[in-house]
């Protein structure tokens, strides 16, 4: 697997910080999270002032042999359907993309269809879907390190663009950067993931996904814990929460595609310092992969928002994150995370707009 060189935020500006957000005119804390949001994203960027240039989206589409199980109330080829239409701005991401001023990349790592060149969908593709995990790993080491390399790769896309609308942005890439999915059944790798990576019991990580019914959700809980006791009774299994060194074959064992590149990508995100906005149900499952690969990645993630999927709480707690919203919101995408923007914008806009006591010529009565 691709080596990622991540360190923990540089904390020596964090007193400058502090008191630069507690000078602004306001009581001090007044504005709550926001001020926590400011000094995050301070410390990321290491700058009193600092920016959300060029916002991107990253995509990922691939499907699951896992579906061939019935486990999604959602057909496999809704995943190509749905992808075109992404290219044709008629989704969900696209309205958020357009309202909040993000460019989105739509990725096909893996879906069982052939785009034809489809403009609008860029060609990673590495195999059309993954194996069917009750029977075998999900893909090969080599598929693997290529979707972990793949999310990389996207991530220093987005960095290395300069022009947006034209326009030339300050000389900067990308410096927040959020991500999203689309692979039917994907929330059945989500959830073992979350049992493995968590130590939590698979029952509690099983939820509806796109909307099963209870003899769905039965069906779907009984198809996972046979391939999770056959993962575990093949000698493969180890304490995964205590030792990184097994994360890897974990992932590749139950992940989809479009799932490890988002983890390629949240990792080269971090390290390349950029403010890392983690969506729903199964982009959290992604960020506590990469957060087991490297823990300092979670310095660089702002968590947007809890969903209604059965066990998202638990895996949020179990990271340790607060979520900025709770919509009931279950789409993906990474809807979400771009819903939660305005948030993050807000945080910034206080630290660089906001005027302090002294050039307000307001007492400062604390």
């Amino acid at each position: 697997m691709k080596h990622f060189d991540i360190h923990p935020v540089d904390t020596t500006l964090q007193d400058r910080i502090q008191q630069k957000i507690d000078n602004l005119n306001k009581p001090r804390g007044s504005l709550g999270r926001l001020e926590q949001l400011a000094m995050q994203i301070c410390l990321i960027q290491q700058t009193l002032t600092p920016s959300l240039a060029h916002p991107c989206h990253l995509l990922f589409g691939g499907d699951h042999g896992i579906e061939r199980e019935g486990v999604s109330v959602s057909p496999r080829e809704v995943t190509w359907q749905q992808m075109v239409n992404f290219t044709r701005g008629g989704g969900g991401v696209n309205m958020f993309c357009r309202q909040h001023g993000f460019t989105l990349r739509i990725i096909d790592v893996g879906v069982d269809h052939d785009f034809h060149g489809l403009p609008g969908i860029i060609d990673r593709k590495i195999a059309r879907g993954t194996r069917n995990f009750l029977h075998e790993p999900a893909m090969s080491p080599e598929e693997f390190d290529r979707a972990i390399q793949t999310g990389s790769d996207m991530t220093d896309e987005c960095i290395a663009e300069r022009l947006r609308v034209g326009e030339l942005c300050s000389g900067m890439g990308c410096r927040v950067l959020s991500i999203g999915e689309m692979g039917i059944a994907n929330t059945s790798p989500s959830s073992i993931w979350m049992s493995l990576l968590c130590d939590i019991p698979l029952s509690d990580c099983i939820g509806a996904g796109a909307g099963l019914d209870s003899p769905g959700i039965r069906h779907k809980a009984d198809v996972l814990t046979r391939a999770l006791r056959k993962y575990q009774g093949d000698g493969s299994f180890v304490s995964t929460s205590a030792d990184k060194r097994t994360v890897p074959l974990l992932l590749r064992y139950f992940g989809g595609f479009e799932m490890v590149a988002a983890v390629g990508a949240m990792l080269r995100a971090a390290e390349r310092h950029l403010i890392i906005l983690i969506d729903g149900f199964i982009m959290t499952a992604c960020a506590l992969a990469a957060i087991r690969l490297c823990p300092a990645a979670q310095d660089y993630m702002i968590f947007t928002h809890c969903g209604d999927e059965s066990g998202h709480r638990l895996m949020l707690q179990a990271i340790g994150a607060r979520p900025l919203l709770h919509l009931g919101l279950r789409l993906g995408e990474g809807t979400g995370a771009l819903c939660a923007f305005p948030i993050v914008d807000s945080a910034v806009r206080m630290v660089c707009e906001m005027n302090n006591f002294d050039n307000a010529r307001i007492t400062k009565y604390f």
